[in-house]
């Protein structure tokens, strides 16, 4: 997974010349034993690379969160956090790290597949995702919830289900949790512009991405895949390529180049 978003890194239409803000892309956090789409970091490193952060002054956050301190003037030091697909393990591994450093995040949950499991994923394992209950329980405990569609599948190719994939996704978290759903998360980062356009008009304030595109902005925002493989040199050697592609001095401002642990 990680060489194909290398792969596809790309600036179309001179968007290398606009601040973005960095947001890091998570999936699944437990231990394993096998992970052929590499989208699982074992909770050792996870801890890790959390503890990375925050010892250089940046706290995680949500999307949510990210883009309202970015419009207030008050994004320095602030890092997105972003957990696709939903899966259960979030609550058990990642939610106890999260709070020990005082950080938030956003789980992009599927709303047509609460309480399955990864079934997009032929290879395997099986992976429990969140159900309705526990999506609940976490948007209480100050997790955003957005939504990742609701069957995990390939927008641009969905045609007369783009409106139930996108519309009818957020009214079901919404109703679920009490709470508006502001955030949408491409489904394998793809997406055109009547996709785009459809996620706009289902009231989403904000869209994320995987790679940089043509769209790129606040409807598809390009984030930064971490694995398990992501020791501190490198999240320092993504950090840096984040804020070279973007031109932008990091989320620290002034203290943009985090030192190597």
């Amino acid at each position: 997974m990680e060489q194909a978003i290398h792969d596809r890194q790309a600036t179309g239409n001179g968007l290398a010349t606009r601040s973005m803000p960095m947001v890091l892309m998570y999936h699944s956090v437990q231990p394993y034993t096998e992970d052929p789409y590499l989208v699982t970091v074992g909770p050792p490193r996870f801890e890790q690379q959390m503890r990375w952060l925050s010892r250089r002054g940046l706290r995680g956050v949500s999307t949510a969160e990210l883009l309202a301190a970015r419009a207030a003037g008050a994004g320095k030091g602030l890092v997105g956090l972003t957990f696709d697909d939903g899966y259960a393990d979030f609550a058990e591994y990642a939610l106890p790290v999260l709070r020990r450093y005082d950080f938030t995040a956003t789980v992009f949950v599927i709303a047509g597949r609460l309480g399955g499991d990864n079934v997009w994923d032929p290879a395997g394992p099986r992976k429990p995702l969140l159900d309705a209950a526990q999506v609940r329980r976490l948007a209480r405990a100050g997790v955003e919830i957005g939504s990742h569609g609701m069957q995990h599948v390939s927008l641009p190719a969905a045609h007369g289900a783009l409106a139930a994939e996108t519309g009818g996704s957020r009214r079901i978290l919404q109703d679920i949790t009490g709470q508006p759903a502001s955030g949408f998360c491409y489904p394998y980062g793809h997406l055109d512009a009547e996709v785009v356009s459809a996620v706009r008009a289902a009231g989403y304030d904000y869209g994320c991405a995987i790679w940089p595109s043509e769209y790129a902005g606040r409807h598809a925002l390009p984030r930064t895949y971490i694995g398990d493989a992501d020791t501190s040199p490198r999240l320092w050697g993504k950090a840096v390529r984040h804020w070279l592609t973007w031109a932008h001095r990091g989320p620290g401002g002034a203290r943009s180049r985090p030192r190597v642990a």
